[in-house]
């Protein structure tokens, strides 16, 4: 870099000659209202920040590249979806990756317990595609409905702006079909001991469709090659009083270093019915596909290799979306994710603008062109329609935009039921919620009996006898346990 770009500047590109001293009426008067210079400086400071997400608040990322195998098993992938990113070997893919906790605010310890999540933004050749899930493989509610009373819930009490676990077992004691999703957060699994033995998971059950419009449902699972690690609570209480942005340094530290974290990314595919000869919906995202029915097949594998930059204008502004989908993928009738689709493109509106996908971080790396005009600080004049900038509809008698040739036919998912409101009819809340405390090594059950113990003490006996019963129905010694670790307190 010369001399002249190194030289300071306003905004406006104005040099700046004096840093250090605004102007006064003598050494000690007052300060003039002309401080130009001053007032674009402290005015702009004074709107750094951007609202913090209501979740995901506490984050970091990367940079990284995204490599496909071509393959599901011995099949070509074609068979299941015609997602361009997909369809070659070794065909690499620009990615950028937000890991994050979910419930506490942006300065929050890094080593609190609560889910993390795993954002990844593909930059793909046909838009970009965003798959949004957590290091967890399934969430505390199964309808969107119920979202905004989970979050109020986990969340500081509107008065003591305390967290309390009696709000929290008020909540989960009444919504049952959390069990499952407590008992992995609740053991050493709800503290990851880094994002780069982490693993990932969409949570949501989406669609892959092929070339012929046929259909079939899927999961994403993204497992860390360095392998999965976790902490008990004395471990993280112990690493939380000396660093509590331990996470985040790391991941900083070894891409700098050259240990770049690789994941690969695995899917689990069923056809799109209603699996009568399972005991829950496949569509509940309370519930795990199990891998003996449902295999793991690798499709992928991604390397991150590059540090952000700027961390707000990369980290902090990088805006996801589950509805953020490229042709060959679609929607299932998960009802989370039909919540969340809406909702996460219209928090990223609110919090970072109406044009906040002109921002490089979230600009596709491909033609875009549309009719959208102007909103607040829109500023890429060159994005619409290049044609004719006078025609900004269609369709239109002159030379504005066309509608793309269809390629492929559409995948029509047939209905035939009434429109209503009702909860699913396999709900099983307490089958696998038993089977992972089962599962659980003795000291990860020695942490879960612990850790729940601490938090269920803070609420009433009516909510801690409600608790009890509904552990003893997913297994009699996890109730046990529960119950005698209650006494005790």
């Amino acid at each position: 870099m010369d001399d002249q770009n190194k030289t300071l500047t306003t905004r406006q590109g104005h040099p700046v000659t004096d840093n250090q001293n605004m102007k006064t009426v003598g050494v000690r008067g007052p300060a003039m209202l002309e401080n130009y210079q001053f007032l674009e400086k402290i005015a702009h400071f004074d709107r750094e920040r951007i609202p913090e997400r209501v979740v995901h608040a506490r984050g970091t990322g990367a940079h990284g590249v995204f490599e496909s195998y071509g393959m599901v098993g011995n099949d070509h992938i074609s068979k299941y979806t015609r997602a361009k990113l997909f369809q070659k070997a070794g065909q690499l893919t620009p990615v950028f990756v937000r890991f994050s906790t979910v419930i506490h605010g942006v300065h929050s310890p890094e080593t609190l317990r609560d889910p993390r999540g795993f954002a990844v933004k593909f930059y793909t050749e046909e838009g970009n595609w965003d798959l949004v899930g957590n290091n967890l493989k399934v969430f505390f509610i199964r309808d969107a409905i119920k979202f905004p009373d989970f979050i109020h819930s986990f969340k500081p009490d509107p008065v003591t702006n305390r967290q309390d676990g009696g709000r929290q077992f008020d909540f989960i004691s009444n919504s049952p079909e959390a069990l499952h999703m407590i008992t992995w957060l609740f053991s050493p699994w709800g503290i990851p001991a880094n994002y780069r033995e982490m693993q990932g998971s969409g949570v949501n059950t989406y669609k892959w469709v092929n070339s012929y419009g046929e259909a079939v449902l899927v999961k994403y699972h993204w497992e860390p090659l360095a392998g999965i690690r976790n902490l008990t609570q004395k471990q993280a209480s112990e690493i939380q009083g000396q660093n509590f942005n331990h996470a985040t340094q790391d991941l900083y530290e070894a891409i700098e270093k050259g240990h770049f974290p690789e994941w690969e990314l695995n899917v689990q595919i069923m056809t799109d019915d209603e699996h009568p000869e399972l005991s829950f919906d496949p569509l509940d995202d309370t519930k795990i596909w199990p891998r003996d029915q449902f295999p793991w097949y690798p499709v992928g594998k991604m390397v991150l290799n590059k540090n952000p930059e700027n961390f707000f204008a990369e980290v902090e502004q990088v805006a996801f979306g589950t509805g953020v989908l490229v042709d060959g993928l679609d929607f299932s009738d998960d009802k989370m994710l039909q919540g969340r689709t809406f909702s996460y493109s219209d928090t990223q509106r609110y919090r970072v603008g109406t044009n906040y996908l002109q921002l490089p971080i979230n600009l596709p790396k491909t033609h875009i062109a549309t009719n959208q005009r102007d909103g607040q600080m829109t500023y890429q004049l060159d994005l619409p329609n290049k044609g004719n900038p006078h025609i900004n509809y269609e369709p239109s008698s002159g030379d504005g935009l066309k509608e793309f040739p269809k390629v492929y036919p559409d995948h029509e998912p047939y209905y035939a039921a009434k429109l209503i409101r009702k909860r699913i009819n396999r709900t099983d809340v307490f089958t696998q919620a038993g089977e992972r405390y089962r599962s659980f090594e003795v000291w990860e059950r020695d942490d879960l009996i612990s850790n729940l113990v601490s938090a269920i003490s803070q609420a009433d006996k009516t909510i801690q006898s409600k608790m009890i019963d509904l552990f003893y129905q997913c297994d009699s010694d996890y109730g046990r346990r529960v119950e005698e670790g209650l006494k005790g307190v």
